[in-house]
């Protein structure tokens, strides 16, 4: 395993996670920051919600697009992953079970949040893939196997968007719904490769029905 990632920070904001109900991991895409996911908390912050966000060594979770061979993305690729397992056992450590816990990613850090999920399928508070999808060549086979128990998933991207083949985003949502997820899948008709208030909005009211389960 490449310690890529591994020595890089882990930002938090709102509540404590000691005293946190639901946990959100914010997982930033290429280019960005851990500090900028934790900016779109101004527009989905709810009281007992602690948000976590790891940062990427050099600003990217791997090197190449999440369509070229996985193999071109390795070893960076697992180290991502390894990131997101830790930061979820970082927030179980602190007394949350998985059921309260959302993954939540933009860009690159969608593709890595969607990734993840498939790979480790059970029940999550939530996954949120914001302009992403999961992670291969076009011929990905995506045989995986488990279940979600009716983990909420939301996918949202543009039906132009210029990284992100709208094709991908129906594969991913195909693979979560065999999976047994409850998904959400919006394209939003000539948006940027950017979140909208739609998407948001969303956000906002599964953090709330988790608060207040």
């Amino acid at each position: 395993m490449s310690s890529l990632h591994q020595d890089q920070p882990l930002l938090d904001h709102g509540t404590a996670l000691s005293k946190a109900s639901v946990a959100v991991i914010l997982l930033h895409g290429r280019g960005a920051s851990a500090r900028g996911m934790l900016a779109l908390t101004d527009e989905v912050a709810l009281p007992d919600v602690a948000y976590l966000a790891p940062q990427a060594a050099d600003r990217s979770w791997y090197p190449q697009s999440f369509m070229a061979p996985t193999a071109d993305n390795e070893p960076a690729l697992s180290s991502a992953l390894q990131v997101v397992g830790d930061t979820i056992a970082h927030a179980t450590d602190a007394g949350l079970p998985k059921e309260r816990i959302v993954l939540l990613g933009f860009s690159q850090g969608a593709c890595l949040a969607t990734e993840y999920t498939a790979r480790h399928p059970q029940r999550y508070g939530g996954v949120v893939g914001l302009s992403g999808g999961l992670v291969g060549p076009e011929d990905t086979a995506f045989n995986h196997k488990g279940r979600l128990d009716d983990t909420p998933v939301f996918l949202g991207c543009s039906d132009q968007d210029p990284y992100i083949p709208l094709e991908r985003v129906e594969e991913t949502a195909a693979v979560f719904r065999r999976l047994g997820a409850a998904v959400t899948k919006r394209i939003y008709e000539g948006m940027a490769h950017t979140t909208n208030d739609d998407e948001l909005q969303f956000v906002h009211s599964l953090l709330g029905e988790l608060v207040h389960a």
